[in-house]
């Protein structure tokens, strides 16, 4: 059935936007299709720099669009899958001469076993036309773990130690993969989002809102563990950061208090600060001024951003006109006049990744085939660096989001901008290359958030609601060949997002280049069937398999109803209270009726020393390591019994999304060390002892 809306695309702006990527209609279930608006086609076009806006100017922009496309010998990008052929290649006149440049310095002209890497290629035709194009040749497909192997799931800044300033820090993180490697035989430690925010308080607390994805957040560092702070002359000073720091982690733990980022991030940039004045050793000099040169002019940007931030406040569309421009003389004038808070921050990201890289090495020491596993969010705030050092490559006026489904009937606007995918082509993917590439620094595995983004992504155009919004494509094969070509390079896993709405083959096309993809078990039902709950050999092996996620109910909360009831006290419910908790008992009791049919449910009713709640998820678990999902992901919180999801979609100030320390069943704050000697950790632990090394 097709569903129209307000004035849908003429037949010429749809064949112009077929041509440019832009969706005219889309299907939100597999019986349904829904025309996207003639308003929402045009202002897409108009963010990639077409002018569609009258009939007259459609039809030219129509025509030079199938000109260029009938004149081009090459697109910007061409794809080579090692051992396979490129159609972008296998198109080309008969007698087209080929001129390669490698990434490795030499000259060929031939593609055939050329090395891994971005090529510069020139193309010839005996017509006396040529072309110049990218040259992406990547491995056919990302290796398969070989093994099987479980890991934690955390949100960093919810894990506090005795050691933390408030949140926890990476000297949590590097303490916790330490112990979870050589003491629980865990394969992985999976974080939330570790980019660098956009400063200023109230600063937006999600990890999934960046200011920038290219660099880490400073907050992050465990200042303690950076080699200076032994030899801060201010002593006093320091002790009197201490005392604050032990007064912000005290109120978390002990008094209720939510974690408060901006307050641990004034302490720590005042320690910073008394640390910069040390002045380096020569050994520690080389490194930093090896890490300057090393990340070029991005980081550059990135610390310039920082300084001009701190004079003209965090969302750079409001700053001066000249200074909008990373590349005016006027920014470069004021990166001169800063150039000592430039310095300042230039040296936040060195120690932070410093102190990354360690956490990665102390996961793989440890025994972890994988380590730790980052996340990479969807994009960044429009006001934020990459925006503003990027910007010629983010569409302006657009925001990513979703269109409406059957759980939103509105739609999401996430207020991210979008990267335009033809800026991307005409680079060779250059921003998106280096932004891989600083995240494999210290990355074991990389998950990517809504991994179905690398295919389209829902435009909505700016003062729009979502609901009018389309779908832009990107070149899926080349976004996919650079993230093998990288994630191969640093000999690391990749795991995609892919919960939700996605479209036909999407999926497949992951699996076929070696990404896992992501199950949730709530969610695991014979949707083309009966809708019952999926046994385990019906699952995908491909895949990362857990009973939750940061943006779910805890397993305690789904077992016991609890999720509903929160719900309710938060006027979240669309449906009345009866029928919410009737279905949810519905959903539980099928799965639970599974678990007990496959003889997983061991000592329900208080017996052998667990409680049924404590039963129920252990054999949740043991439900999950019977599927043959390659990695298997516990839920940090599941293991003590939390009830509090870290994020409640639909809300904003109504819940404290992204600030709750990890709870055990009373709601108690737990810290890394007691976590170390939960004896009901260690039990839910022991059923996964199948998929423990030995």
């Amino acid at each position: 059935m097709v569903q129209g809306s307000a004035d849908p695309p003429s037949e010429d702006l749809s064949r112009l936007a077929a041509l440019h990527g832009v969706a005219t209609s889309y299907s939100p279930s597999p019986d349904r299709t829904v025309a996207a608006s003639a308003t929402a086609v045009t202002l897409a076009l108009a963010a990639l720099g077409i002018d569609a806006s009258t009939d007259d100017l459609t039809r030219a922009a129509l025509s030079a669009r199938e000109r260029e496309l009938g004149e081009r010998l090459l697109p910007p990008t061409v794809v080579l899958w090692s051992g396979a052929t490129s159609s972008a290649l296998e198109a080309l006149p008969a007698g087209t001469r080929l001129r390669i440049e490698t990434e490795q310095g030499e000259t060929r002209a031939s593609a055939e076993q050329l090395p891994s890497g971005v090529h510069r290629l020139t193309a010839t035709a005996p017509d006396g036309r040529s072309a110049e194009a990218h040259l992406v040749v990547a491995p056919p497909r990302l290796p398969t773990p070989t093994a099987r192997s479980y890991g934690l799931l955390v949100q960093l800044y919810s894990l506090l130690s005795r050691r933390s300033w408030g949140m926890g820090d990476l000297g949590d993180l590097a303490e916790l993969t330490a112990w979870a490697g050589r003491a629980l035989g865990a394969g992985f430690v999976q974080v939330n989002p570790l980019h660098a925010a956009v400063p200023g308080a109230p600063t937006d607390p999600s990890p999934y809102r960046p200011s920038s994805r290219r660099f880490p957040d400073p907050v992050h560092l465990r200042v303690e563990d950076i080699p200076e702070y032994a030899h801060v002359e201010d002593r006093e000073r320091l002790r009197a950061l201490l005392g604050r720091a032990a007064e912000l982690r005290e109120a978390v733990l002990e008094k209720g208090a939510m974690i408060d980022r901006d307050a641990v991030w004034e302490l720590k940039r005042e320690a910073l600060e008394l640390i910069r004045e040390v002045e380096l050793g020569p050994g520690r000099r080389a490194a930093y001024v090896d890490f300057l040169a090393e990340q070029g002019e991005a980081l550059e940007d990135h610390a310039t951003w920082y300084a001009l931030a701190e004079v003209h406040g965090s969302d750079w569309s409001r700053w001066p006109a000249a200074l909008r421009d990373p590349r005016s003389a006027e920014t470069a004038r004021a990166r001169r006049e800063l150039m000592d808070r430039v310095d300042f921050h230039s040296r936040l990201a060195w120690l932070t990744d410093t102190q990354l890289t360690d956490a990665q090495r102390a996961a793989r020491e440890a025994g972890m085939p994988v380590g730790i596993v980052h996340d990479l969010a969807v994009g960044v705030h429009p006001g934020g660096a990459d925006a503003w050092a990027q910007q010629e490559y983010f569409a302006a006026g657009m925001s990513v989001g979703a269109p409406p489904d059957a759980f939103n009937a509105r739609g999401q606007d996430w207020g991210l901008p979008p990267w335009r995918p033809d800026r991307l082509a005409d680079s060779g993917y250059a921003p998106y290359r280096r932004l891989l590439r600083a995240l494999f620094r210290y990355a074991g595995a990389l998950r990517i958030d809504h991994v179905m983004g690398l295919f389209r992504l829902w435009w909505v155009p700016q003062g729009h609601p979502p609901t009018e919004g389309t779908y832009v494509r990107y070149d899926a094969e080349a976004m996919l060949a650079i993230l093998v070509l990288e994630a191969s390079r640093a000999g690391a896993i990749v795991i995609g997002e892919d919960l939700g709405t996605v479209e036909p083959g999407v999926r497949e096309t992951l699996r076929e280049r070696g990404v896992l993809g992501t199950s949730v078990l709530w969610f695991e039902r014979d949707w083309e069937g009966d809708g019952q709950p999926l046994p385990p050999p019906a699952w995908r092996a491909d895949c990362l398999a857990t009973a939750t996620t940061h943006d779910l109910p805890p397993t305690a909360a789904r077992l016991t109803g609890e999720h509903v009831e929160l719900r309710e006290r938060l006027g979240l419910l669309t449906r009345p209270l009866e029928e919410e908790r009737a279905e949810a008992a519905n959903d539980t009791g099928e799965w639970l009726g599974l678990l007990a049919r496959l003889g997983l449910l061991h000592g329900t009713g208080g017996a052998h020393g667990v409680s049924e709640e404590e039963a129920e998820i252990q054999a949740v678990h043991r439900f999950l390591l019977r599927t043959p999902s390659r990695m298997i992901g516990i839920w940090l919180p599941d293991t003590i019994g939390d009830r509090r999801p870290q994020n409640l979609p639909g809300t904003w100030d109504q819940y404290p999304n992204w600030r709750l320390p990890i709870a055990d069943a009373e709601g108690r704050p737990v810290t890394l060390e007691e976590l170390a000697g939960s004896p009901r950790l260690h039990a839910l632990i022991d059923v996964l002892r199948p998929v423990r090394p030995g």
